[in-house]
């Protein structure tokens, strides 16, 4: 069982002795503090599992020191519990909204108090194992499947994971990009390091700025993701949604090898690996003038490709067999399977939103069907007007994709080239044969490799 620490912070003697006494009694390990100073100390020197903070103290107000502490971004913060004699309604709606997690009035209720931790404990581990899955569902150990393509693309970042060059990877979305930059992370020198990913796409043009250079203001520090990021590496997720003006501040950063806080004036020369990423047509913003050239070079000392899902369909399988294991175990929902008709008719979809759309149909399968296996009537009803129609997303991209090996880009014109025979002759293997200009044996063994079913209900509609 864990034994979860607390931080007892009240200028009351009686007070701290006595929520000492009833955590301790319940299991807990306490620590206590007289006053904010002593808090800062015990908080700097061991981060507690949790923190009851007294509002009236003679040094400084716990309001003041929880925005003190959540403004501090090196570190994970534990819940803060606030406590007052003397608490008003304002008071306690200052305390949540600056980030504390409830409220408690003195003369402490033993019941109220022991109850209020124990859910905040709670809260805490949840959402721990809310980032542990998410994590593994990333996968950040890196891409699920055996084909010549994925073994290529391994390949490349271990060779290039070894070197200190910026990397820019590039790809559709939800093909893999972000677990590509972390397993070049884990292959590389920094991989005990720190791991800092930007989402560019979800910040303002005004805040970009400040979440990556960080800013000082009267002595309050906020240190922003290029200084956490030191002796790791630091992700930009979606490079070209910068602005112009701070496309010129991280290029003056890169260059100068250091870079100053907004309103600050001491120079800050962390080293970091820069690796960004991409969907969208860079070219076309630099011909519009709309990315800076000398910045699109320096990011781009080597490109990754990462190819969309339909250019690897032979690891669909793989990826349902993993992520099935990965979401039942997690949710401790029951075992189920894919029957083999069910994994054929996903192999063949199109998947325009790569693997994380794949991830996020198994997901909703396991959650709204209920058969020990999952057979390929199931799979359709779920996926009903969701997925792209074949003829619309098939033909403009997947034998078109001339970045892929021949042998799979073969492989995928046959399969392109039957399927729509397929649907066209409704099935009808002999006239399939006829226009294919094949032995019926062959063309048979032909269908089976590649996954299609000419018993299919989707060919005879």
């Amino acid at each position: 069982m864990t034994t979860y620490s607390v931080l007892v912070v009240d200028d009351e003697p009686d007070i701290r002795q006595v929520v000492s006494d009833i955590l301790e009694d319940e299991g807990y390990e306490v620590t206590v503090a007289a006053d904010a100073a002593e808090a800062r100390t015990r908080y700097a020197d061991h981060t507690p599992d949790l923190v009851l903070l007294d509002i009236w103290m003679p040094d400084t107000d716990g309001i003041a020191l929880l925005r003190e502490w959540r403004e501090e971004q090196t570190r994970t913060h534990p819940p803060v519990i606030m406590i007052s004699g003397h608490g008003t309604v304002e008071t306690a709606v200052e305390a949540i909204r600056i980030g504390a997690y409830d409220f408690l009035e003195k003369p402490l209720s033993t019941a109220k108090l022991l109850i209020t931790v124990e859910r905040a404990l709670e809260t805490v581990a949840l959402q721990a194992e809310n980032l542990t899955l998410k994590t593994r569902l990333s996968p950040a150990a890196g891409f699920v499947g055996h084909s010549e393509v994925l073994e290529d693309l391994r390949n490349l970042i271990n060779r290039i994971a070894t070197t200190d060059q910026s990397v820019m990877i590039r790809g559709e979305a939800g093909c893999g990009k972000g677990v590509a930059a972390r397993s070049m992370h884990q292959a590389g020198g920094s991989a005990s390091g720190p791991f800092i990913e930007v989402n560019l796409g979800a910040l303002s043009p005004e805040s970009i700025a400040l979440e990556l250079f960080g800013a000082e203001k009267e002595g309050d520090i906020i240190r922003g993701q290029l200084e956490q990021a030191g002796g790791g590496t630091l992700v930009l997720d979606e490079v070209g949604d910068l602005d112009m003006d701070t496309q010129a501040k991280l290029l003056g950063a890169l260059e100068a090898g250091r870079f100053f806080r907004v309103g600050g004036s001491t120079p800050l020369e962390p080293k970091f690996r820069i690796v960004t990423t991409s969907n969208q047509d860079l070219e076309q913003k630099l011909a519009d003038k709309r990315f800076r050239e000398d910045l699109f070079y320096r990011l781009s000392a080597v490109t990754i490709q990462i190819p969309p899902l339909r250019a690897h369909r032979e690891d669909i399988p793989d990826l349902i067999q993993h992520y099935v294991q990965l979401i039942t175990d997690s949710q401790h929902l029951p075992f189920r399977r894919f029957s083999t008709s069910s994994v054929n008719y996903l192999r063949n979809r199109p998947w325009p939103g790569n693997v994380r759309e794949l991830i996020n149909f198994i997901h909703r399968v396991l959650l709204t069907t209920n058969s020990e296996v999952i057979e390929a009537e199931e799979t359709r009803e779920v996926m009903g007007q969701s997925a792209a129609p074949l003829d619309a997303v098939e033909e403009k991209n997947a034998w078109r994709d001339f970045g892929q090996p021949l042998r799979t880009a073969r492989e995928q014109f046959e399969r392109d080239y039957l399927e729509f025979h397929l649907l066209q002759t409704r099935g009808n293997i002999s006239e399939l044969a006829r226009r294919a200009e094949l032995e019926r044996t062959h063309l048979y063994r032909k269908l089976k490799g590649l996954g299609l079913n000419p018993k299919d209900e989707k060919y005879r509609q």
